[in-house]
């Protein structure tokens, strides 16, 4: 049941026929993982906390660094120096202390990843480096939990949604294969805050669809965000049948 205190809390979008008190109640029960707490984990986590999901466990090794606070809204000044997790559970238990928050402060080997993926329903992949969202993908896979995947480097951006539940779906492997431009890290090539704030934003929504259930998500669709222009387009993308990561699954 959602307390006086959490309806009214929540109550806008309860009022969305889409989520309602039955949608609100999926997210009290949820379980998600963000992996990486960087310019687009700060704003998945910020929303999604707000939005009432019930256990947020937050992934990150790395420490708040000055030239973090252009882009990484959920850290500030008096968090130089602090764990990203730790700033982030201090800023998340601000927002909305009634939810159950979870810190990974040590790097994810591929044991304590597949502990991690496995203890929650979704898994949100915010990480800025190829090894680790390759790591991340085959742990869904193995796992069977979808995958909301975003990235931004400069003033261009990216947003899938990889659901291993669906015969349909590609996963990460099956559109990036052993590797891309996405290998740079902002550290390397820059990047505009807002694009980060805006694909988080989105991979926040995606999640919020796929733990109620309403709408499309981005399944089989990768999102490409022009920043420079201000335009989106889409390309459909198909499961590999040939994939060494995901072949197999729904055969």
């Amino acid at each position: 049941m959602l307390s006086d205190d959490e309806l009214l809390r929540y109550s806008r979008q309860i009022l969305l026929a889409q989520v309602d008190v039955e949608g609100q109640l999926r997210l009290k029960q949820s379980k998600v993982l963000v992996v990486g707490l960087g310019g687009l984990g700060s704003p998945v986590a910020l929303y999604l906390a707000a939005a009432g999901v019930g256990e947020l466990h937050l992934a990150d090794f790395d420490h708040v660094d000055l030239s973090n606070l252009q882009r990484q809204v959920i850290h500030d000044s008096e968090s130089l120096g602090l764990s990203k997790v730790d700033s982030a559970l201090r800023r998340l238990r601000a927002i909305n202390p009634q939810i159950e928050l979870v810190g990974h402060r040590q790097a994810l080997d591929p044991e304590t990843l597949a502990a991690a993926v496995g203890a929650v329903d979704l898994v949100l992949d915010c990480c800025d480096n190829f090894a680790t969202r390759e790591a991340v993908n085959a742990a869904c896979v193995t796992a069977g939990k979808p995958l909301v995947s975003g990235a931004a480097i400069r003033l261009e951006g990216q947003l899938s949604v990889f659901d291993p539940r669906q015969a349909h779906s590609p996963c990460y492997h099956c559109l990036y294969g052993h590797g891309s431009e996405a290998e740079l890290t902002c550290s390397e090539a820059g990047v505009i805050g807002p694009l980060v704030g805006m694909v988080g934003s989105l991979q926040a929504l995606e999640a919020l669809k796929l733990l109620v259930g309403f709408g499309e998500p981005l399944v089989g669709r990768l999102l490409l965000i022009d920043a420079l222009g201000s335009r989106m387009r889409e390309l459909r993308v198909k499961r590999d049948p040939g994939c060494t990561v995901c072949a197999g699954r729904h055969d």
